[in-house]
């Protein structure tokens, strides 16, 4: 990428994409092509073939996609499929159509089987079936994996797709109806500092194993990986190392200054047992995660300590 190439991002405002904006504008870049999805409704096909048309990016990095936790993945089945598939399908379609150099196609580690090996390597793709409670979530970012690989095939765009492990950083959904277990935690027990209680309860049981990743991080493999990889398939992007639910939630106890007990409520859906991303592919190319889970959480509790959650 040139400095002046024009360069879309997709979901600039989400905490993936504003990272990769930030990570850009470090870097010298400012042509930058920004919509919000009240601008440009990615759903829309029409909308974005005039989008396109007019504005001709040079590369695209598509973050822009309806994302949630295990309950809105459990609730909003039929949203989550139809989205992701409209929003993916018409950006790479019309990244096709108007000669767009490079696409950075953003997935999800869900897009594993549920019980496939650990660490999830990249060729374990459709091995095996899919944790339900977000199939249809996973259906589509599969789609868009085996999209941009087709065009490649069929049209010779270089379109890569690139799975992140957990994410968390500035930006994060902190709803409790539709966050990630990382930003939820962290939520709760500030709130259960603050009014003094005695616990704070987690759900399932406190084993299940998890990776998490500074959206800050993220944004840099994907820079790199715009620069440097131009291959079909997908690259996992994850720090290479796993947290028990339980010791994330003392993790940030500490952090938070919480002082109460931890309990669990196992009759809540711990979700996959273990999801640990093998990194050793792109490790090979030549990046590595820098910010460890304690720098990182800390970091984003700075951020956001003295929101009003009420």
């Amino acid at each position: 990428m040139n400095k002046q190439d024009k360069i879309y991002i997709a979901g600039h405002r989400g905490m993936v994409g504003s990272a990769i904006l930030r990570a850009l504008e470090a870097q010298g870049f400012n042509n930058f092509l920004l919509r919000t999805s009240s601008e440009l409704d990615l759903r829309n096909q029409q909308a974005v073939a005039d989008f396109f048309a007019i504005e001709k990016p040079d590369y695209v990095f598509l973050a822009a996609a309806k994302v949630g936790g295990i309950i809105a993945n459990s609730t909003y089945k039929a949203d989550f499929i139809y989205e992701n598939l409209m929003i993916q399908s018409n950006v790479i379609h019309q990244s096709y159509l108007n000669g767009v150099k490079k696409l950075l196609f953003l997935g999800s580690s869900c897009i594993y089987p549920k019980l496939a090996p650990q660490p999830l390597k990249e060729d374990y793709l459709l091995t095996g079936l899919l944790e339900p409670t977000n199939e249809p979530y996973a259906i589509a970012k599969i789609a868009g994996i085996k999209m941009c690989d087709s065009y490649r095939d069929q049209y010779g765009c270089n379109f890569i797709s690139v799975m992140p492990t957990n994410l968390y950083g500035p930006n994060d959904n902190y709803d409790l109806k539709t966050s990630h277990v990382l930003p939820a935690m962290l939520r709760k027990f500030i709130v259960a500092k603050s009014k003094g209680n005695t616990s704070v309860t987690i759900w399932g049981t406190g084993s299940p194993l998890r990776e998490f990743l500074h959206a800050d991080d993220l944004a840099q493999a994907c820079l790199f990986l715009m620069e440097n990889y131009n291959e079909s398939g997908l690259v996992n992007i994850g720090i290479g190392t796993d947290v028990s639910i339980l010791d994330l939630a003392l993790l940030i106890k500490k952090i938070v200054g919480f002082e109460g007990e931890v309990l669990t409520d196992s009759s809540k859906p711990d979700g996959t047992p273990r999801k640990l991303m093998d990194v050793s592919k792109l490790n090979g190319l030549g990046w590595k995660a820098r910010i460890s889970l304690e720098k990182g959480i800390q970091k984003v509790f700075e951020e956001i300590k003295n929101n009003d959650w009420e």
